[in-house]
């Protein structure tokens, strides 16, 4: 339950005190009182345990791999990975020789497509960049692989007109992909 401490005064004539109107104050006090909640949790389903029983703890990420001639996307992944299943699950990140799982992936591909061009003088306007990674995170306990991706696709697009280039595109599309592996990492499996 809330509670809330609001002190409620009355504005005279004579004198103006500031402060809350009476029928706002009774408001506030009568909200205050009512239970919180909804139904609704704000925690997500993770499994504490893998398939066997055994619990899970802590997770290493290794740095991703990468085929692409772009340097730095591999390490941004990793780093925009690393810190989504820091804040938003319930294992540790954990050295490799220490951890319960791994979570291990690759940058395969990225392509570049123009979506629309300037009429006046024919220059993209609009371009789409499409990333296109492989992850796999697996139990070094068991040897199980606990989720497996070989083809994991994010799209984002991008205006160069308004100053937005390649890069801006890449960081954002890092931080989908991380938000959407730790996703597939509470999923059923």
């Amino acid at each position: 339950m809330i509670r809330v401490n609001l002190r409620c005064r009355i504005v005279t004539n004579s004198r103006r005190r500031h402060g809350l109107p009476i029928a706002l104050c009774s408001l506030v006090t009568a909200v205050s009182a009512l239970p919180v909640g909804c139904g609704y949790s704000t925690q997500r389903p993770f499994a504490r345990t893998d398939p066997d029983g055994k619990p899970i703890r802590t997770v290493a990420v290794d740095v991703f791999q990468s085929r692409e001639f772009r340097r730095g996307l591999e390490l941004r992944l990793t780093e925009a990975l690393a810190k989504r299943i820091e804040a938003e699950t319930p294992y540790r990140l954990a050295d490799k020789r220490r951890a319960d799982t791994i979570m291990t992936g690759e940058v395969k591909e990225v392509r570049q497509g123009t979506i629309g061009r300037d009429f006046q003088q024919n220059r993209p306007r609009e371009t789409a960049a499409t990333f296109v990674i492989a992850f796999q995170w697996k139990d070094l306990r068991t040897g199980r692989v606990l989720v497996d991706r070989p083809n994991f696709i994010q799209t984002v697009d991008y205006i160069r007109p308004l100053g937005e280039d390649f890069y801006d595109s890449s960081q954002e599309a890092m931080d989908k992909l991380a938000e959407r592996i730790v996703e597939q990492m509470e999923a059923e499996w």
